[in-house]
């Protein structure tokens, strides 16, 4: 790769390197690190799924009342990692999180697996657990709740979608020479591209 050669659009060459980690990577190609801050700015790190993406950004689901959900709120800075180890590749993206539409997560709710919709109900997400028969338990009684019925999208349950400011395309080279390509957003649209050094 060298400059003169990257699209214009950051998009187009995400498209090409998902697809290829998506033929080549055994488990979970779409996996991301989302790093989210609090309002003070303490750090915070997990693994999420890239459920979709755009022009306009790149989605993920979970419950709003997560601790990454409740960060989301503090402080809407975050940044997104895909590292493809088979492929020598690591994708950067920094930008801000915005939730989705009601319309954006209702149409992925209905999609997910039945037992996932009950999960959803069913797990408070990032509070404390007494035991894990607590959560058998509820899982259960969730069940029963719906059973025979829709199991409709809780109100704590959405997506967010991370719109990139700066997103790094790194590539994997011999003596620690690695191939860093920057794109940067530009005020009222369009992108710049840069090279750093490895």
């Amino acid at each position: 790769m060298d400059l003169k050669n990257l699209p214009l659009d950051p998009f187009d060459l995400f498209a090409a390197w998902f697809q290829e980690a998506e033929a080549t990577e055994p488990h979970d190609a779409n996996a991301m690190a989302l790093a989210t801050a609090s309002a003070t700015g303490a750090p915070s790190v997990r693994m999420v799924l890239l459920k979709s993406y755009d022009s306009r950004g790149f989605s993920f689901f979970t419950n709003t009342q997560s601790r990454k959900g409740m960060e989301i709120t503090e402080n809407a800075a975050v940044g997104l990692n895909f590292h493809w180890k088979s492929l020598r590749r690591q994708i950067r993206i920094d930008g801000r999180a915005e939730a989705v539409t009601d319309a954006e997560a209702d149409a992925y709710f209905a999609g997910r697996p039945r037992a996932s919709q009950i999960g959803a109900w069913a797990s408070d997400q990032s509070r404390p657990l007494d035991s894990r028969e607590t959560l058998e338990t509820r899982v259960a009684e969730t069940e029963a709740l719906y059973e025979g019925k829709t199991v409709p999208r809780p109100p704590h349950w959405s997506g967010y979608r991370v719109i990139p400011s700066r997103i790094e395309y790194w590539i994997d080279r011999r003596d620690r020479l690695h191939e860093r390509y920057i794109y940067s957003a530009i005020d009222g649209g369009g992108w710049t591209m840069s090279m750093e050094y490895p």
